[in-house]
């Protein structure tokens, strides 16, 4: 590689993001460029790697390459060092900054620098404000307040030149020293200014919102405050660099009362302290989370998810420990800068940010999370979930979860002389008509009255049977089968065989919910129910049935289920209840066999049932599966807007997700954002899992409404938390839209970085396709930003995986776009190669008997990319060539658009031709067919009258210039 294409990679290099991928390859080019001799080339490197290690989290290495330059400088100035004295200047101000952070380094190397510093400010003609700012920081960092404040007075007072710090920088650092000293008003009017206006540099707004972040809060400006936290915290995330920063943000999260939000930037960040950006970010990170994970101890967090490290596996640790373990870590960094400072301050400081605790109301900030103290959680045994003749099996209401009762009951009054077995035969008929509080009071009523010992045998056996139900609705299954088998020996022992075989029922129910048993389960159901033909009445043959159909449905044998429905009498003998069950079960059945029409009228019936009856469980789940069934979603919605109505407290969470989801299928995807916010926090009110797929859920409505801030805050949970519970495929596909809202944000660096990463987890064979696509995608956004040559690369990469994947036509597109995007690098020879590749793909696509529409679109446009290369190229005869017949094959395929692009190239390589006459009459047709106010017009109009001119039609062409307002010299 020559000295020029080495300068080219170098040009390249820059406008990578910050970070391990733009420093890998500045050290690679340096080592080259050490090769080549070339010394303005070294010397370029290092000025950029400077740089790059300064932003890019690696901030120890910049030192190296400062003092290289620096001494290469002074050393022999050359021509070249005078067009780097500015940058070389400014770097003063990071070495500065950054040898503080590093506590070997001794303070006396700091001075030094920064005497140097001024020596060449004041050689050079410039102010010393930055040099004052410095020397202000150096003060500050040790706890010398008198030396702080009288070189902030000189910073302030000194002329600012162009060797200050930003418009945006320079305020920031003026806003923490007043919010320091509890001038919070100060610093928010010093600052609201600088954000009203445009701010360029790469730091900003971010570091001045998150400066602002606490005097907001103490000024009572609660919603700019969370403002300010979202918008910075999403800028900070992606970048090592700026771990410290980070470590404000949980501060704030902590100080907020928002201990979870806080443990998720723990978690998301942790890590980091395993190659922090230095030693003073990793300190400050380490205190301010050892403060939030204290917090969230004294509010009942138990653990804290810790990602894989090195020697250390991925896994939940104690919130405590790990707490201890940062406090440690920060409080030893903090005695070591003491050391080198020969003061306590950093260690006075770091204790202060590791006792940090709520201060105030708390403020909300999760997008994700609504905290609602007016709604406090029941306990998940308060409510059986399902009447008693079911088995304690789960309902359709949400095929996983059962729907339990609200919070609120109504007072019970028992007979005042009922006996034993009235108590109990009140307990179970209340049970089957969904009435908990008064099976609850018959249950204690008999409990306290009676015992055992006093009892017949039937009578305490029907107490077991009713306490086997308690247990399995407490989802203790291996008690209910316990109680049950203890109540059946006893019916037997008391030859009860109708009771019996009753009992006899619900334990093969039971027993069919777990592998183990299941098949003796099942047997045990079947003899049961046919038992209960001979001896039982309607309704006990119809419960008989349904228990049947229960246990198949626990085997998944559905069309089995159904056909024991079939048996059951059609009006369960009368009990209004039972028939309701049964026909829930009935629309599973269904459902799972693909009957929907047939499912949703078994559904509807249910829920027609359930309100006659005033039963809200039983309309919540007819609801329910009614929704999942409708074809229309409006209808869903409105089935869902009757369950919210009446569901019990325990079924709104699976009510609010079937509602969101409905929602967003009928296009209110704002309304559905409510719903996934108000699933997102019970699950977490619950303790239940699912949330994380829930959150990943809400991201997407957020980014449907537009509203692509907080649909990515919700993404990176989600993520977190799909991580977690191992779910990795899901865990990408999420990834893969969160780079599409980051690129939405503009936020081109996170969503390559998640890109990149996703093509890597994406390395099996058989996720060739989807790595293709990803890689295909980054080449995309880098390619919208103007990055052309590395988006040219990611093009290639996608291709070469498309090509593995025997995916021939996506793999031409992908080599169309590395064409494209080499050209517009203006690397015309890697454009022609990779036009000769396109023309290989397309010779063999173009040789099929049959084209569908993509593979001629495709054809045609890989047809122009190579004609605009070769124009370049000063081929234009064979770009002219290329072209042929084009626009007619994209018309055939209505794509009309590009086939007036066509011809407009065309025209232009007609004109480049010395062939007016020809492109005369082809660019009048364009210009006719195009709207008004289309794009291509004032292009076409000013081909056309060139074209006229050349013809020696020198009046048209003046006119038409004129009625397009085209300018002969564009």
């Amino acid at each position: 590689m020559g000295d020029e294409d080495l300068w080219r990679v170098l040009r390249g290099i820059g406008d990578m993001p910050h970070g391990a991928g733009q420093i890998a390859a500045l050290e690679q080019l340096l080592r080259r460029a050490d090769a080549s001799d070339d010394r303005h080339l070294a010397f370029a490197t290092r000025m950029e790697a400077t740089t790059g290690y300064i932003y890019g989290g690696e901030s120890a290495k910049s030192f190296v390459t400062f003092s290289w330059c620096l001494a290469e400088f002074d050393r022999d100035p050359q021509p070249y060092h005078q067009r780097h004295m500015h940058q070389l200047l400014w770097h003063f101000k990071s070495m500065v900054s950054g040898l503080l952070k590093f506590p070997e380094v001794p303070l006396d190397r700091t001075y030094a620098v920064l005497d140097d510093m001024e020596r060449r400010y004041r050689a050079g003609g410039h102010s010393l404000q930055a040099v004052h700012k410095h020397r202000f920081r150096v003060a500050s960092h040790v706890g010398d307040a008198e030396a702080a404040a009288h070189w902030y007075r000189l910073w302030q007072t000194t002329p600012r030149d162009e060797l200050s710090d930003c418009a945006g920088c320079d305020p920031t650092s003026q806003v923490a020293y007043l919010a320091d000293a509890g001038r919070d008003a100060e610093a928010v009017a010093l600052a609201e200014p600088v954000l009203a206006g445009r701010l360029t540099c790469s730091e900003q707004p971010q570091a001045i919102l998150t400066a602002l972040l606490l005097p907001y809060v103490r000024i009572g400006r609660g919603d700019s405050a969370r403002d300010a936290h979202r918008e910075a915290y999403r800028r900070l995330r992606s970048n090592l660099a700026d771990l410290w920063d980070i470590g404000d943000h949980i501060e704030f999260c902590t100080l907020t009362g928002n201990e979870a939000r806080a443990v998720e930037l723990i978690e998301r960040h942790l890590d980091w302290l395993d190659r922090p950006p230095s030693p003073a970010a990793a300190m400050h990170f380490a205190a301010t989370a050892a403060a939030a994970l204290r917090q969230a101890g004294r509010v009942g967090a138990s653990t804290v998810y810790r990602r894989a490290a090195e020697g250390q596996p991925a896994g939940e640790v104690p919130v405590s420990a790990l707490a201890d373990e940062l406090a440690e870590t920060a409080t030893g960094l903090a005695a070591r800068f003491d050391a080198r400072n020969g003061t306590t301050h950093q260690s006075e400081w770091i204790a202060r940010r590791i006792a940090v605790r709520p201060e105030g109301e708390h403020l909300p900030l999760s997008a994700s999370v609504r905290r609602r103290p007016d709604r406090p959680t029941r306990p998940a045994e308060a409510e059986p979930a399902v009447p008693l003749d079911q088995g304690a099996a789960p309902t359709v209401a949400d095929r996983g979860g059962r729907p339990r009762a609200g919070a609120s009951e109504p007072t019970v009054t028992l007979p005042a002389d009922a006996g034993a077995d009235e108590l109990l035969d009140l307990a179970e008929e209340s049970w089957g008509r969904h009435d908990r509080a008064t099976f609850r009071a018959a249950l204690v009523a008999y409990d306290d009255g009676f015992s055992a010992a006093d009892l017949a045998p039937r009578t305490v056996a029907h107490r077991m049977a009713l306490r086997a139900a308690e247990r399995g609705d407490q989802d203790d299954i291996d008690g209910a089968i316990e109680m049950n088998r203890a109540a059946l020996d006893l019916y037997r022992e008391a030859a009860e065989e109708l009771p019996a075989q009753v009992v006899a029922g619900r334990l093969g129910v039971l027993l069919t919910r777990a592998d183990e048993g299941a098949e003796k389960g099942l047997t045990l159901v079947l003899a049961a129910a046919e038992a209960l033909d001979q001896l039982g009445d309607a309704r006990q043959r119809a419960a008989g049935h349904d228990r049947v159909a229960l246990a198949l449905l626990h085997r998944e044998r559905w069309a089995d289920a159904l056909a024991a429905l079939d048996r059951a009498p059609a009006d369960a003998g009368g009990d209004r209840h039972l028939a309701a069950r049964i026909a829930l079960h009935r629309a599973h059945l269904l459902e799972q066999l693909d009957r929907l029409t047939e499912a949703r009228a078994a559904a509807d019936e249910a829920r027609r049932i359930g309100r006659e009856l005033g039963v809200g469980e039983l309309v919540t789940a007819g609801c329910l599966t009614y929704a999942r069934t409708v074809d229309d979603p409006a209808d869903a919605v409105t089935a869902c807007d009757e369950a919210l109505r009446v569901a019990p407290a325990d079924a709104e969470l699976p009510v609010r997700v079937a509602r969101a989801r409905a929602l967003l299928a009928t296009g209110r995807a704002a309304d559905a954002v409510d719903d996934f916010v108000e699933a997102v926090t019970l699950c977490v009110e619950r303790g239940a899992e699912g949330d994380a797929f829930l959150r990943w859920e809400l991201a997407n409505a957020y980014r449907m409404v537009g509203r692509l801030g907080e649909a990515a805050e919700v993404a990176e949970e989600a993520v977190l938390g799909l991580d977690r519970l191992g779910a990795q495929a899901q865990a990408d596909r999420c990834r893969h839209m969160l780079a599409g809202v980051y690129a939405g944000l503009g936020e081109i660096d996170p969503a390559l970085a998640l890109l990149e990463q996703l093509a890597s987890n994406l390395d099996g064979p058989d996720n060739l396709p989807l790595r293709a696509q990803v890689l295909e995608e980054a080449g995309g956004i880098l390619y919208d930003a103007n990055q052309d040559a590395v988006a040219a690369e990611r093009f290639a990469t996608a291709a070469t995986a498309y090509g593995l994947a025997d995916l021939p036509l996506d793999e031409l597109r992908a080599r169309r776009r590395e064409a494209y995007a080499w050209f517009w690098s203006y690397d015309i020879p890697e454009a022609v190669r990779a036009i000769e590749v396109v023309d290989g793909l397309a010779a063999t696509l173009a040789g099929q008997p049959e084209q569908s529409p993509p593979v001629t679109y495709e054809l045609a446009m890989a047809a122009e990319a190579g004609a605009r290369v070769l124009t370049e190229a000063d081929r234009l005869d064979d770009a002219l060539d290329r072209l042929t017949g084009v626009p007619d094959r994209l018309r055939s395929i209505e794509a009309f658009g590009e086939a007036t692009q066509v011809e407009i190239l065309v025209g232009e390589l007609l004109l480049r031709l010395d062939r007016p006459a020809e492109a005369e009459p082809l660019l009048r047709r364009v210009l006719g067919g195009l709207p008004a106010d289309s794009r291509p017009v004032r292009q076409t109009a000013w081909l056309l009258a060139r074209a006229l001119d050349l013809l020696g039609r020198p009046e048209e062409a003046t006119a038409l210039r004129t009625e397009h307002n085209v300018d002969p010299d564009d």
